[in-house]
């Protein structure tokens, strides 16, 4: 078995923007790291048959001579002016074209119907909520979820006024889910420091062709690098302070001085690789603790364009069903794909895992009912192609995107992303400052990769504008915010559960 340094493939790593959408960019930098500290003996372990992971392409459809368009299951949208990512974006020449939020219709079960001013009032009531989130976060106050952080701020709409619950959906998708501190944080920090823009990916070539370019600076072009292990599926990881050992379904294995597991979120929680030891319970607490998301894409093209060619966004209030294929998005304006007739609506979460679950041709009926609804004057017929994911049963994901729980703590984080002995972790679950963004997975990757680069070079890191040396830090034992003595009959605690 060779001396080498393995990763596997499996940080498909997202972004969220500011309108909760999880969106993606795969953070591949670590062994682009270690070559750049001349560091070349490594290998990296790909579960599929291609690098990119989550920064997923496929053909889809027809142009109007038989050739396919190239839709984006994955990441689909580069983040904002992140430090790097534009920058790679702009070297490889990725065609891109800024989304505008403010170009969207809104609609019910009855068609066209002008609700604006909810979303104008929801934007103005979020920015109150936001500068409360970044109060409670500089004064320590504890979290709460993004429901009470939002009822706090002045918006509590009645859950049967589904207009409300539209325009909330679009700016946040799972209010009760989501920690209000660091979910708010995660978006400022990224917004405030990289700016306000979206721009798509519609580049023919596909979102990967960053990462393959940027991989063929350090593996070798002409015959495929023996450093990259493509189809190889990891099954045991055996850690100890002197190396790591993985070994695949094949049979195969690999020794090697340390390790970077970059599974994603979803891949960990669900026990598909076996570690050696077993990790440690304060590791598997923190891996189960976060919440791995699901985010669908559902693409359909139309024989023509029935739906107004000047907007970008149409946004549909479901008369029953909060996030009921709440939004969709035209890729047939100009800059786009201009006359493909490609359509794509989102779901997430329980949405997402119903439509998964269902056949394609229960989801396509569903979606035409409602595209009927909202435009009862068109004759719209079946679409002449569609297709969607189904990230939950990837066994490569399980999931689109990491989400960071209520009531979680930057402590219970760093435990998440803390090494145990040689096995290290990244990908953008363990970004704290910029989890389930693409732009987390490039720094968390480059940061692993340069504190392992390091320590092979018996030297300090320079990470996150501090000195790393070593291990990084993890947390045995986490206590609540509550003492034993306060649980009395003041508190409303009238019983003494020590003693039952």
């Amino acid at each position: 078995m060779p001396e080498s340094l393995p990763r596997h493939g499996n940080d498909h790593d997202m972004y969220r923007n500011h309108s909760g959408d999880p969106r993606r960019w795969d953070g591949r930098y670590h062994s682009s790291t270690l070559s750049n500290a001349s560091i070349h003996d490594f290998a990296i372990l790909e579960y599929r048959n291609t690098i990119g992971g989550r920064v997923w392409s496929t053909d889809f459809g027809q142009d109007k001579h038989g050739e396919p368009y190239v839709i984006e299951f994955g990441a689909n949208w580069r983040s904002y002016m992140a430090s790097g990512q534009v920058e790679q974006a702009h070297k490889h020449g990725l065609k891109n074209t800024p989304d505008n939020v403010s170009s969207v219709l809104t609609y019910d079960e009855t068609g066209y119907n002008d609700y604006q001013h909810l979303l104008d009032a929801f934007g103005d009531l979020k920015s109150i909520a936001f500068r409360a989130a970044g109060q409670m976060l500089l004064d320590n106050i504890q979290d709460s979820n993004a429901r009470t952080g939002f009822a706090m701020a002045g918006w509590n709409p009645p859950r049967n006024d589904m207009k409300a619950q539209a325009v909330e959906w679009w700016d946040w998708a799972s209010p009760e889910a989501s920690s209000f501190i660091f979910g708010v944080a995660a978006e400022n920090l990224t917004f405030n420091q990289f700016g306000e823009d979206n721009h798509m990916v519609v580049d023919p070539r596909g979102y990967s062709t960053i990462i393959e370019r940027e991989a063929s600076t350090f593996l070798h072009k002409e015959v495929q690098d023996r450093r990259l292990w493509l189809n190889t599926q990891v099954t045991d990881i055996e850690y100890s302070r002197n190396g790591v050992k993985i070994t695949n379904n094949d049979g195969s294995c690999i020794t090697a001085a340390y390790a970077i597991c970059t599974f994603s979120l979803g891949v960990l929680q669900n026990d598909v690789v076996q570690f050696h030891p077993a990790l440690p319970t304060w590791k598997q607490t923190a891996i189960q603790k976060f919440s791995m998301g699901t985010y669908t894409k559902i693409f359909l093209q139309f024989d023509e364009t029935f739906w107004p060619s000047d907007t970008q966004f149409f946004l549909y209030a479901s008369p029953n069903t909060r996030g009921y294929y709440p939004i969709f998005q035209s890729l047939s304006k100009h800059d786009f794909m201009p006359g493909s007739n490609i359509l794509f609506v989102t779901v997430v979460d329980e949405q997402a895992y119903r439509v998964e679950r269902q056949p394609d041709e229960q989801t396509k009926e569903e979606i035409l009912s409602v595209l009927r609804e909202m435009f009862p004057e068109k004759h719209i017929s079946d679409p002449t192609a569609f297709v969607y994911p189904r990230w939950s049963y990837e066994p490569w994901a399980y999931g689109s995107y990491s989400n960071w729980p209520v009531g979680t703590t930057l402590e219970m984080h760093q435990n998440l992303r803390a090494n145990v002995d040689r096995l290290w972790f990244a990908g953008e679950a363990t970004s704290a400052a910029y989890f389930g963004f693409l732009h987390g997975a490039w720094f968390e990757g480059r940061e692993a990769g340069q504190q392992i680069a390091a320590m092979l070079q018996d030297e300090c890191a320079h990470a996150s504008n501090d000195v790393a040396c070593g291990d990084r830090t993890h947390y045995d034992v986490l206590h609540g915010t509550t003492p034993i003595d306060a649980y009395t009959g003041i508190n409303g605690w009238p019983v003494n559960s020590t003693d039952l």
